[in-house]
């Protein structure tokens, strides 16, 4: 292994060194024509141009390996604040035979990293700080727990090599320097030829060492645990990724936020633990197929670590707590944190500020955003009912008097003109549900009734069921129209409060944007928000200098001044999107549920607010991995 890590620093040390020979390179050929000129212009000229030269190249360089640090939304906690939570991290970091982290933050992903702030691409280190999720804290036992985060800083560990953790948070560092090169940088075709040379000389390590953080794992948790923290994870992840975008995401585009969203999620866990264990059961599953990881991917195939890992709890002696169970055991957060409610709070004003939105409990959060769905739904209808009929058509009460007419029928066939005759009688009685449902809600004479594991319901006041599609049915038919409205009155139903004028318009967070994309062949600025994405119609290249400052002005503005600045943009929830392909580099599909596809490529003029691109490519990550 020792000459392993001696390869890995050699490559490493190597940027460095390619950097200065660009530098050469780019000197050489200029010194040599300026030889030949005579000596007063050799002064009068040659000097400017070299002083131009070199600091060209050697801006574009340091440009390209400028290490550009992450920090991630958090809490900081203190030894003072976690006494037991920080003497598990002491544990792990003497196993390993390192120092422990300098800093922990406790961040909203389901995830655990040591991030070092690394200089000269990681050949010097510094400050090291360790990001825990709060979910792993609500969903693992302490022994879970434990392996990760030895995992995690037994990357650091010297057992590869007194130069091992140099070799480690050097690979971390150019992995994220590398992708992020501009393209128009002149340093940097050279640096990824370079890259690519670097990514297999150092893979033999890199695996090497990965496999030694999961025995570093193993030994302070136990093999089993270790084994379980491979299984778990991505389980884990998954179910928080269903969380936003099912049950948090459609109320905060509404305009609300939950009182206590970490307290929803650990509710939604223990409502679908069936399903975190169908999830855990297929990750076992795919741990013997063939991944897909990005090009840095440090880890070798979870088969083969879990096999390490079940040869090493094999051994006589071995400890395996934690192997099967995901949920035997307490949360590691009753005994390591003292207030957990507390930090979740603090969290949420830090991971989900509310800007603006409405905090509101869980079941007013879910119904504030299920109305919002409804009245685009209605909306959607009633435009058409309009426009087939000629004159505005907005409420329930607008639809009764059309099916008291029996005009109802004929002009959903107008709507419709493909559906057979049930079909269009289907849909007829599911928008009078709508609409009737609109109305009670509107009347205040029902409310949703949120359900972890189900559908929502509509109930009355006092919580019973209300059951509108009986009444729908009885509203198509013209003769029995007059008793519908009559039992409406009844139950407090005015049909004449149908969905409000407009629907809300989602308070987005705004993450990043990328100006001068082509979206299906049109010049297209994107901005990048929490909920989904903003497409703006681009400027002609003759006004590329001003793209940039339009879409920051977009970006700080609220809706309104956004439709004066871009009144053709459009907004793509990520709730529409079915999934995203990167057909090539800069180049990507992403698929719609309503069956539209967008191709997005990069132009070579494409400019980036802060931000933009990393923003751009988590958001098809997230888009490729989730749908």
């Amino acid at each position: 292994m020792q000459k392993r890590v001696w390869a890995s620093i050699a490559g490493l040390a190597g940027f460095l060194v390619v950097a200065a020979s660009q530098l050469a390179l780019v000197v050489t050929p200029v010194m040599l024509v300026l030889s030949t000129l005579p000596g007063a212009a050799v002064l009068r000229i040659g000097l400017p141009v070299c002083i131009a030269t070199v600091g060209v190249m050697g801006y574009a360089t340091w440009r390209a390996l400028h290490l550009r640090r992450p920090e991630p939304v958090g809490i900081p906690v203190t030894r003072t604040d976690a006494p037991e939570l920080w003497s598990l991290l002491d544990g792990a970091a003497g196993v390993a035979g390192t120092r422990a982290p300098d800093r922990l933050t406790i961040v909203a992903d389901a995830a655990v990293k040591v991030i070092e702030r690394t200089r000269l691409l990681g050949l010097a280190g510094g400050h090291r700080d360790l990001y825990l999720g709060l979910p792993l804290l609500q969903a693992w036992d302490t022994a879970r727990l434990k392996a990760a985060v030895a995992h995690e800083i037994g990357h650091f560990s010297p057992r590869g090599g007194r130069l091992a953790p140099i070799a480690y948070r050097g690979r971390i560092a150019v992995g994220r320097v590398v992708p992020r090169i501009p393209r128009r940088n002149p340093a940097g075709p050279l640096l990824r030829a370079y890259a690519r040379f670097y990514r297999r000389v150092d893979a033999p390590f890199s695996a090497a060492q990965e496999l030694q953080a999961d025995l570093i794992a193993a030994e302070y948790a136990g093999a089993g645990a270790a084994a379980a923290v491979l299984r778990d994870l991505p389980a884990l992840d998954g179910m928080l990724r269903i969380f936003h975008a099912e049950y948090l995401g459609p109320g905060w585009q509404a305009g609300h936020v939950p009182e206590d969203v970490f307290g929803g999620f650990l509710r939604m866990l223990a409502a679908r633990a069936e399903e975190v264990a169908v999830l855990r059961a297929r990750e076992v599953l795919r741990a013997g197929e063939p991944a897909a990881p990005s090009r840095w991917d440090t880890h070798p195939a979870r088969a083969d670590r879990l096999a390490a890992l079940a040869a090493l709890a094999a051994l006589p002696g071995s400890a395996t707590p934690a192997e099967d169970s995901s949920s035997a055991e307490a949360p590691a957060a009753l005994e390591l944190i003292p207030d957990l409610p507390g930090l979740g709070r603090a969290l949420q004003t830090v991971a989900f500020p509310a800007q603006g939105r409405t905090a509101v409990g869980w079941d007013e959060f879910f119904g504030a955003a299920r109305v919002v769905e409804m009245e685009r739904e209605a909306e959607v209808a009633l435009t058409a009912l309009s426009r087939v009929a000629g004159n505005p058509i907005a409420t329930a009460a607008d639809v009764l008097d059309l099916a008291a007419e029996g005009r109802l029928p004929e002009l959903a066939e107008s709507v419709f003109p493909d559906l057979s005759a049930d079909e269009t009688a289907s849909r007829i009685a599911d928008l009078v549900t709508l609409l009737l449902a609109l109305a009670a809600l509107r009347s205040g004479a029902a409310r949703w009734r949120h359900s972890w594991t189900g559908t929502a319901e509509l109930v009355a006041p006092d919580g019973a069921h209300l059951n509108l599609g009986e009444l729908a049915a009885l509203a198509v038919d013209p003769a029995t129209v007059a008793t519908v409205r009559e039992r409406l009155t009844a139950l407090g139903i005015d049909v004449s409060a149908g969905p409000a004028t407009g629907v809300a318009q989602p308070r987005a967070e705004v993450v990043g944007g990328v100006v001068n994309l082509l979206v299906d062949g049109a010049r297209t600025d994107v901005l990048v928000v929490d909920t989904g994405l903003v497409l703006v119609p681009g400027l002609p290249r003759s006004q590329n200098g001003s793209a940039k400052r339009r879409l920051a002005e977009f970006a700080a503005a609220d809706i309104p001044r956004r439709t004066a600045i871009a009144p053709e943009s459009r907004f793509v929830a990520y709730a529409d999107v079915a999934g995203a392909t990167q057909v090539k580099r800069r180049s990507w599909d992403i698929r719609l549920r309503d069956g539209a596809t967008l191709s997005v490529r990069a132009a070579f003029d494409s400019g980036e607010l802060p931000g933009g691109w990393t923003a751009w490519d988590e958001a098809v990550a997230f888009l490729s991995r989730t749908r």
